[in-house]
């Protein structure tokens, strides 16, 4: 019979895949706290039945962030100004999983970038559910069906919408070397406070988006255009004159990291395509820096 230490064993990839569904940790760490009460209110006879805890693990686990996202839409429609995804390094616990090798499979690394997870939110839930079970953790499609009870057909279909978003998402998307040379050249801009030098590596259209969930400032709306993206960041140290910023990589590549006395109070992530930055991140909610010491 399917022992408590054995199904404890797969806590850790349970909340990298509720992470990837959900985009948030806390939100990650309930839907993980659930499939384990579920698990626990399981007769001994029902356990005993279940010939791979995993994959009935990941089964339940994959249909509370069903249910879960369904209700985070309307929550995140009353947020006050931009929701962000929480940003994770990429070396948290959060971005391993077991290596699966499907052939249209989106890199681990990748799929906790936050250009990818911000992505992710426009996917409908179950095409969301579908995407990160099949293309980031090779669950076949016939296991998915059961989860989001529908055919094996309509979720190959689901999933192949979400992965068609992906690949126009991610087209023109810069090298990881391309980005880190960008990143270097918008440090430079922003430390001298070099308005034209600091444009000129944003696109046109860029949009700055960041989150300070009510707790700090931060933009109530998506800032549009380089002019005004520009301004928006070389006005930023007056908000925090005692932080330390410093580069960091993360999972989209060279990231900033402000701190004060220690303790990360901001993260500055970038979506470079075609040599340019089209998406400026800017994360300031406190909740979403745990994980950034």
């Amino acid at each position: 019979m399917p022992s408590i230490d054995e199904a404890e064993s797969e806590r850790g990839a349970l909340l990298g895949l509720c992470y990837r569904m959900l985009g948030t940790v806390a939100d990650a760490e309930d839907a993980v706290q659930e499939t384990f009460v579920r698990w626990l209110r399981l007769s001994d006879a029902e356990r005993a039945a279940i010939r791979n805890p995993a994959a009935w693990l990941t089964r339940v686990a994959g249909r509370i962030c069903l249910d879960m996202l369904g209700s985070a839409r309307a929550r995140r429609e009353r947020y006050v100004g931009e929701w962000l995804p929480e940003p994770v390094p990429g070396d948290s616990p959060l971005a391993a999983a077991a290596p699966v090798d499907p052939a249209e499979r989106v890199t681990l690394d990748d799929s906790v970038s936050m250009a990818l997870l911000v992505m992710l939110e426009s996917l409908s839930p179950a095409e969301r559910v579908a995407f990160v079970l099949h293309d980031v953790f090779g669950v076949p499609f016939a296991e998915i069906a059961e989860t989001v009870g529908r055919t094996p057909d309509a979720v190959r279909q689901l999933a192949s919408q979400a992965r068609r978003h992906v690949r126009e998402q991610r087209a023109g998307a810069a090298t990881r070397q391309e980005h880190d040379a960008v990143a270097r050249a918008f440090a430079a801009a922003t430390t001298t406070g070099d308005l034209d030098a600091l444009v000129s590596v944003l696109d046109p259209a860029v949009v700055l988006r960041s989150d300070g969930g009510r707790r700090v400032s931060a933009a109530r709306r998506p800032v549009h255009g380089a002019d005004r993206v520009a301004r928006f960041l070389l006005g930023l140290p007056r908000l925090e004159p005692e932080a330390v910023i410093a580069p960091i990589e993360t999972p989209d590549g060279m990231g900033f990291l402000a701190t004060r006395d220690g303790e990360a109070i901001a993260l500055l992530t970038l979506r470079v395509v075609a040599g340019r930055i089209a998406d400026v991140y800017v994360m300031r909610n406190p909740d979403k820096l745990t994980q950034w010491g």
